[in-house]
């Protein structure tokens, strides 16, 4: 039950983020928001959900993290309805909004909860196995079964289908999860929470916008945190927890396949349409077949890295993500290339997910239960930064080129290197030193 719950959660967040982006033109029409502003319906969530997601995470650790995860549902589905009774671009905006702080809450504190009711070791690793495959499942679902749902009901169902889920979690939740010990008396650090929160979107709001003046009042607020943390009683962020190279390597590698996987997807639905003329429906059924079959790398990665451990896992998923990009950088402009593209994608999704489960389980390994929040809220986070930078970033290096192919050549160009350079730093970056036992022998 403690699965079903918290797995579900965040299986409904991925199958309502990906129907919405189905959605995304109909939406605009029905509240009259003018194209060039669509990419907002996007960006005013992932906003409070990539600035919020570490405070609020090391709040479930001092606060309770079941009532945290409880109140970011409430207000997912408060949020839900508002979005869904929306008649202008301000109240469907500040219901993206609202939606991202319920991401930011809902997620870190689930998934602490699920890092601290199982314990380090196998029966965690295969509990995190079925959370990377049920986020990569809902994505997929939502984005197969997304054009169906709003043809038939409209776009304002891509909100409203939150709010009965989320009246089931809140009945059972409070049946069957605990809530965790708080210490006494907690502090906040609100100096740092202000100061990281405030970077945190800046420097995304930086990326979204192109905006250089954003990006530098982010570096220097995120540096004001640096220095606070350091100086601070009651950090927010405990310096040490970021010496560990479970925790730095970990969500650097979680950066990378999410924000390159992301780009990619991006670039070949660009593809698809642009260059060889399919429609969405057709371009759904490319992406959601092949992701459908990779859901069972969720499973298979949680055992492999029983067997193997974190490190070699997590490589090899990065490694096959990548390898599975490199032949879509000489694909053509005729149909012919579809031979290459659903086995390339096959290939990667199956990589991808086995990389998201290796990066969680290596960015919290190591850690004490009341650190946990913040651990996943840093996994969260860094999942959240990945997929709204990735899309502009690559984005704008296939803009240098004249034609659409050869700017989705070249940014999938980038992408793999960007990705094995990365493989490198997190291979030596996770490498033990010596007379330290190699990383956990756990039974099957």
């Amino acid at each position: 039950m403690i699965l079903l719950i918290l797995l579900g959660a965040g299986f409904m967040m991925s199958v309502d983020f990906s129907i919405l982006n189905v959605a995304l033109p109909l939406v605009g029409e029905g509240v009259g928001l003018s194209l060039p502003a669509l990419p907002w319906i996007a960006s005013a969530y992932a906003l409070p959900a990539a600035g919020f997601t570490l405070l609020f995470g090391r709040m479930a650790d001092l606060l309770g993290r079941r009532r945290l995860f409880l109140t970011g549902i409430v207000l997912l589905a408060a949020a839900s309805l508002l979005g869904g009774f929306a008649t202008s671009p301000e109240t469907l905006l500040g219901a993206r909004v609202l939606q991202g702080l319920s991401t930011a809450m809902s997620l870190p504190a689930a998934l602490s909860l699920l890092t601290t009711t199982f314990k380090e070791g196998a029966a965690r690793d295969r509990v995190l196995g079925l959370n990377g495959a049920l986020l990569s499942g809902g994505f997929t679902i939502g984005a197969l079964l997304g054009g169906t749902l709003v043809g038939l009901s409209g776009w304002r169902a891509a909100f409203f289908i939150n709010v009965p889920v989320a009246m089931i979690i809140l009945v059972l939740t409070p049946l069957v999860v605990a809530e965790s010990k708080v210490p006494e008396r907690p502090k906040l650090d609100v100096p740092g929470a202000v100061t990281v929160t405030g970077g945190l979107l800046a420097v995304v709001y930086a990326v979204v916008e192109r905006s250089f003046l954003a990006g530098l009042v982010g570096i220097v607020l995120l540096a004001a945190f640096w220095v606070i943390e350091l100086r601070t009683t009651v950090p927010l962020v405990p310096v040490r927890i970021l010496k560990r190279p479970t925790v730095k390597w970990g969500n650097y590698a979680g950066l990378v396949v999410f924000s390159m996987e992301t780009a990619m997807i991006f670039l070949m639905t660009l593809y698809l349409q642009k260059v060889l003329g399919l429609n969405p429906f057709v371009t759904g059924l490319v992406f959601g077949v092949p992701g459908l079959a990779a859901v069972l790398a969720g499973p298979i990665a949680g055992r492999l890295i029983g067997r193997y451990g974190y490190r070699k896992v997590l490589v090899t998923g990065m490694a096959t993500q990548s390898l599975a990009t490199v032949p879509l950088i000489f694909i053509g402009s005729t149909r012919v290339g579809l031979i290459v593209l659903i086995p390339a994608l096959l290939i990667g999704f199956f990589g991808h997910v086995t990389a998201i489960v290796a990066y969680t389980v290596t960015g919290t390994s190591g850690l004490p239960d009341g650190e946990q929040g913040l651990a996943t809220g840093f996994t969260s986070m860094t999942q959240q930064v990945a997929i709204t930078i990735g899309i502009p970033v690559l984005g704008a290096i296939a803009a240098t080129q004249v034609s659409e192919l050869s700017g989705i050549h070249v940014a999938l160009t980038v992408n793999v290197i960007v990705t094995w350079v990365s493989i490198a730093l997190v291979w030596i970056g996770l490498r033990l030193p010596a007379g330290v036992p190699t990383e956990p022998s756990r039974s099957l």
